[in-house]
């Protein structure tokens, strides 16, 4: 039996009297791209951050190739880029790299900073403060500090938020790359044009509970744009 990329069994998380989560259960295969989608406070950057080890759910638990998220062996494989860059503003671009890469150990941790500048566009800004970047730059950094170790896991939570249309490009193709290479993605979105390019599996959110599941082939974009909407009406 080939072992889930990622496992979630009765999963919740409750923050006082409101439940964020709700029995979300499901898995994915090993290489597959799963897009979250629903309306605002339906629970996805709470999933995300559940499935990253950021945080402890309420009831129930998440693995990560048959390992508990929170043991250190499987969160040394994910890469998170959440809604808050989390850079060091008073560190150059270059020194939140270095900084992340050795805290994961990677070998030849200049080179690796180093080709992620460059790949990112921001070697010309290497040396500059992270606090002096605009939004954009920001999160272009935070991107290339999400996957500075090489994960086999990548969880992108709204990842396009801020970059102009070069740059949304770039990192396009950079997602397309990570498949082809057989990474593991979860894309929290609501653009559904995302969703049906990048995805190949997909759950729509509403009310901390699972309205639709699409884990055995993409679903039909017309299909997963009637149960986004359905989820946006048993949300208001």
């Amino acid at each position: 039996m080939t072992t889930a990329a990622i496992a979630a069994h009765g999963l919740a998380k409750r923050f006082g009297r409101a439940a964020a989560l709700r029995g979300v259960e499901f898995e994915i295969p090993v290489g597959s791209s799963l897009a979250v989608l629903g309306p605002n406070g339906a629970g996805k950057s709470t999933l995300l951050r559940l499935i990253a080890g950021l945080a402890r759910p309420s009831a129930g638990s998440v693995e990560v190739r048959g390992i508990d998220c929170h043991r250190r062996r499987a969160r040394a494989g994910i890469g998170y880029i959440g809604h808050a860059t989390l850079l060091y503003p008073a560190l150059t671009a270059r020194e939140n790299l270095l900084f992340a890469a050795r805290c994961h150990a990677v070998r030849d941790p200049q080179a690796r900073a180093d080709a992620l500048l460059e790949e990112s566009g921001l070697g010309s800004a290497a040396d500059r403060k992270a606090g002096e970047f605009s939004r954009g730059m920001a999160q272009r950094l935070a991107i290339a500090r999400s996957l500075v170790h090489d994960p086999d896991l990548v969880l992108l939570d709204e990842p396009f938020t801020g970059l102009d249309r070069v740059a949304s490009d770039r990192f396009s193709d950079r997602i397309d790359a990570m498949h082809r290479d057989g990474r593991t993605l979860v894309l929290v979105t609501h653009d559904l044009r995302a969703a049906t390019r990048f995805a190949d599996r997909a759950i729509v959110l509403a009310r901390g509970q699972i309205r639709f599941a699409a884990l055995d082939a993409a679903p039909a974009p017309d299909a997963l744009e009637r149960a986004y909407i359905d989820a946006a009406d048993a949300s208001a």
